[in-house]
């Protein structure tokens, strides 16, 4: 048992979820490809006027012949749950 523990007690808390996946299909060529967003370090904080949001913006290239860009834009709650997501270039494959 780690020396902390023992000092301190108890267990250490239950990881939560720290990604957010993506997939996405090219419009241009048809590639899948996938992302995920780093929900502790890529949303930026922006005030509106109903509080905080999150926004987090990637932008996707595939590994083939064809070298069109598909940028997703996704908006999330202080909570980091999406609000909203945004493609150019491409569509979600659910």
């Amino acid at each position: 048992m780690n020396l902390l523990q023992k000092l301190f007690g108890g267990t250490s808390a239950k990881p939560e979820k720290r990604y957010y996946t993506l997939t996405v299909k090219c419009l241009r060529c048809g590639e899948t490809l996938d992302g995920r967003v780093d929900l502790d370090n890529d949303p930026s904080v922006e005030y509106e006027e109903g509080g905080e949001v999150y926004y987090a913006r990637k932008v996707l290239m595939g590994d083939g012949m064809c070298f069109q860009r598909v940028e997703v834009t996704c908006k999330f709650t202080p909570a980091r749950t999406l609000i909203e997501q945004q493609i150019t270039g491409g569509e979600f494959i659910q």
